[in-house]
């Protein structure tokens, strides 16, 4: 049985890469706006001549508009993308290319992004976009919602708003301080999500790595104890997934750890948890932080990553991650995922 979509693309085989590309345009503009056609070009990697051609025709068509801060995409223009979305991303061999990954990984659903992150940085608001409509799809009143940090999970944040009918939402700092980028941290994002949700958050003002005498006395704190309820309560995990080299650093961990991860074969970090190829953990840091067994039980996980340089980190983390964790990522990294798997 022949779908419409296969038959559309077998009559006018011309028409998809036309789609494909103006789609992205608009797309570009909606996630980007107000912009220029020289940044829009610059992003897309196309010629000025090619984006001028391009959003004239969708400017007639009433999709775009011209501003004098640049161009925007008008409310006719994002219900198409809306209506379109779908069509597009099965067309282009997305969809196919998700449920690949998803029988292969055996997690519950991959959502795959057009483009490369890399080459585009729209690619990240959308990797927000696609992770915030998966949560919002998903949450409901009284739940519990742990938060890593990460410049993936904090793309969420834009694209979050209340929610009619969910009360009483927490979210919650799965882990402590880590790094210098206090915008990307896990009590930052906290505190961000439960401002454009009007929920309430918990923090953990606590450095991620202890030594042995302070991590034992900081679990009898009273603080410390209600933070580890919240995460026995989690019903949702939104993480994102780490290089064990890169997390190291962040980590400011001395040249002798670097070293012990390397002889042991880190591969990726996830929750304080360091991950070889096959999905054994070689290491683990004393932290206070929401632990790999409370995040089993959570009923939703949803995982934020993209990048071809992080490809070797998804494997080896995906060889453990839950069954019931929602993948996001882009094409170029779900591309390379396919090809080391099949």
């Amino acid at each position: 049985m022949v779908t419409v979509p296969e038959a559309q693309q077998r009559l006018l085989p011309e028409m998809n890469p036309l789609l494909q590309s103006r789609f992205r345009i608009l797309q570009s503009v909606q996630l980007m706006q107000p912009i220029g056609r020289r940044t829009l070009a610059e992003s897309l990697k196309m010629t000025e001549r090619e984006i001028r051609k391009e959003t004239d025709i969708l400017r007639e068509q009433g999709l775009l508009d011209s501003q004098k801060s640049g161009m925007v995409c008008t409310s006719d223009g994002e219900l198409v993308i809306e209506q379109l979305r779908a069509l597009v991303y099965e067309w282009s061999g997305l969809t196919q290319l998700g449920k690949t990954l998803e029988t292969h990984l055996g997690i519950q659903h991959v959502l795959v992004v057009p483009g490369d992150y890399n080459e585009d940085e729209t690619v990240l608001t959308l990797l927000g976009k696609e992770a915030a409509q998966q949560f919002l799809s998903k949450i409901a009143s009284e739940q519990v919602v742990a938060v890593t940090g990460g410049k993936s999970v904090a793309s969420l944040a834009q694209f979050l708003q209340p929610v009619d009918g969910q009360q009483n939402i927490t979210f919650v700092a799965a882990r402590g301080g880590i790094g210098h980028e206090m915008q990307m941290q896990a009590n930052t994002l906290v505190a961000t999500f439960a401002m454009q949700m009007k929920a309430q958050h918990r923090t953990l003002f606590l450095p991620e790595h202890l030594s042995e005498q302070a991590y034992q006395a900081m679990l009898t704190e009273p603080m410390v104890t209600e933070i580890m309820a919240y995460y026995d309560r989690a019903d949702c995990v939104i993480h994102g997934i780490g290089s064990a080299e890169e997390m190291a650093i962040r980590r400011n961990s001395s040249a002798e750890d670097l070293r012990i991860l390397e002889e042991k074969g880190a591969v990726s970090e996830a929750f304080g948890y360091y991950f070889n190829a096959e999905g054994d953990i070689v290491h683990r840091i004393r932290t206070i932080g929401i632990q790999l067994e409370q995040v089993e039980k959570s009923k939703h996980i949803i995982a934020v990553a993209a990048g071809k340089q992080k490809v070797d980190a998804m494997l080896s983390y995906f060889k453990v991650a839950p069954k019931q964790t929602i993948f996001i990522t882009d094409e170029a990294a779900a591309k390379a995922i396919a090809e080391r798997l099949l």
